[in-house]
């Protein structure tokens, strides 16, 4: 569905359902099969709230490479991150570095990718403060 796809069909699904699933989507609407539906929901529903928990892959940061970590995936600069947390550009480099080595990340691209994996943070959040009530 993120790349765009209107439709899902099960290839059990008989020729009927195909030819019917083809002239929903092309009319503008929007098709699932029953059976996929009820594994997005279940996918949905298993999932915990974001920032409830703290995922274990981030279990090894420090509450401080938590909150650096939130603000560079809200797309901050080091020294936007600096004035966020009243510290200066060379400790967000030194929390940055740490928490890249702990992950076993490449670069701040490779670190942004994982927030949101792990529901660190979500789309269309602000550029705000990280919410010290999550992690």
């Amino acid at each position: 569905m993120k790349a765009g796809a209107s439709g899902f069909l099960l290839k059990t699904a008989p020729p009927a359902k195909l030819a019917d699933a083809v002239r929903t989507v092309a009319a503008g609407e929007a098709l699932l099969a029953p059976a996929i539906t009820r594994r997005l929901i279940e996918e949905y529903v298993r999932r915990p709230p974001p920032g409830e928990t703290i995922p274990g892959r981030l279990d090894e940061l420090t509450e401080r490479e938590r909150e650096v970590l939130q603000l560079i995936a809200r797309g901050l600069s080091n020294t936007e991150i600096a004035a966020a947390l009243f510290v200066s550009d060379a400790t967000v480099k030194t929390h940055i570095n740490h928490l890249l080595q702990k992950l076993h990340l490449r670069d701040r691209v490779q670190a942004v990718v994982l927030a949101y994996e792990v529901r660190l943070v979500r789309p269309g959040e602000s550029n705000a403060q990280p919410d010290r009530t999550r992690a």
